[in-house]
């Protein structure tokens, strides 16, 4: 049903391409697929992209953020029937809790928080994360702070060029080496993961890259959807930070996307329930201008 289900995501009012089936099932193998398609007679209104682990349903914990996908003719009533049906079918397959990400406001192409409003009156859940991103509305005027723009022109009298790039190993050399010194981790998708996913999804993904006499000084790789131009990985060599190039890579890309409504920088908190803010990190991306958007993830018992 993959085809249908990719359709039916196209069209919606609040899905984006991370629930493209070809984009969801390149981990197919570390997720128990529990995907659910919810339909009124021949009519499909709604798909919820997730899995089961022992006796609890998530909502996505391979993505980002998940949730309902609904059609813009699904309504609140039936939104409410709906989930009344969910949590039968789940208590009848065994299940006995619900983890459920939401998908943030900016991301709807149309109202759609209706799921929202099942969740608190139908499920009684609660929110048991949440997660702080930061986010520019690109249509208005962005205001950075003094030291973003320093460093741009910093970056500039270095001779330093920004790029599209399909050179995801060197910037994936520089990525890897940062999250591994300053976490002791490596980035969630693998080099052939994300050039995978690029393959299939040329529009969507795309990497910029400061370079300056033939090397690589940083980079950051973009999730383009519809509504949103999202940072899913930024990072700079040593080098590169001193002179400034991310703040030159920003200033090409909302440039070169300023007619999209809205840029998200994601999130700067470092624990799975949202805590422990990176107020470093949140500096830097509050100088370009961002504010406060936050990523919940709810839970309830069936």
């Amino acid at each position: 049903m993959a085809d249908e289900w990719n359709q039916f995501v196209a069209e919606s009012k609040n899905g984006t391409f991370l629930f493209d089936r070809r984009y969801m099932d390149y981990h197919s193998d570390r997720f128990n697929d529990y995907s659910l398609l919810f339909y009124i007679g021949n009519r499909l209104l709604a798909v919820l992209p997730a899995h089961a682990s022992d006796d609890t349903l998530y909502s996505h914990k391979g993505l980002t953020y998940g949730g309902l996908v609904m059609s813009p003719r699904l309504t609140i009533v039936q939104t409410l029937n709906l989930f009344r049906e969910l949590n039968e079918l789940l208590r009848c397959d065994g299940f006995r809790h619900v983890v459920y990400k939401c998908i943030p406001w900016v991301y709807h192409r149309l109202s759609a928080d209706e799921d929202i409003y099942a969740l608190f009156h139908e499920c009684r859940a609660r929110i048991v994360a949440r997660d702080f991103a930061t986010n520019i509305f690109l249509s208005a005027e962005m205001r950075w702070e003094r030291i973003r723009r320093r460093g741009v022109v910093r970056a500039q009298n270095a001779g330093v060029l920004v790029e599209c790039s399909d050179n995801y190993a060197a910037f994936w050399d520089i990525l890897s080496a940062n999250l591994h010194a300053k976490y002791g981790v490596m980035p969630v998708h693998t080099l052939k993961e994300i050039t995978l996913l690029q393959s299939r999804f040329p529009q969507n993904i795309k990497l910029y890259q400061a370079v300056k006499e033939g090397e690589v000084l940083g980079g950051v790789v973009l999730y383009v959807s519809q509504q949103v131009v999202h940072a899913q990985y930024s990072s700079a060599t040593p080098e590169g930070k001193k002179l400034g190039v991310i703040d030159l890579l920003y200033d090409r890309i909302f440039s070169d996307y300023q007619g999209y409504p809205y840029f998200d920088f994601g999130r700067s908190t470092e624990h799975p329930d949202g805590s422990g803010l990176n107020e470093k990190l949140v500096f830097q991306k509050e100088g370009f201008g961002g504010r406060g958007l936050c990523y919940d993830i709810y839970e309830y018992d069936l």
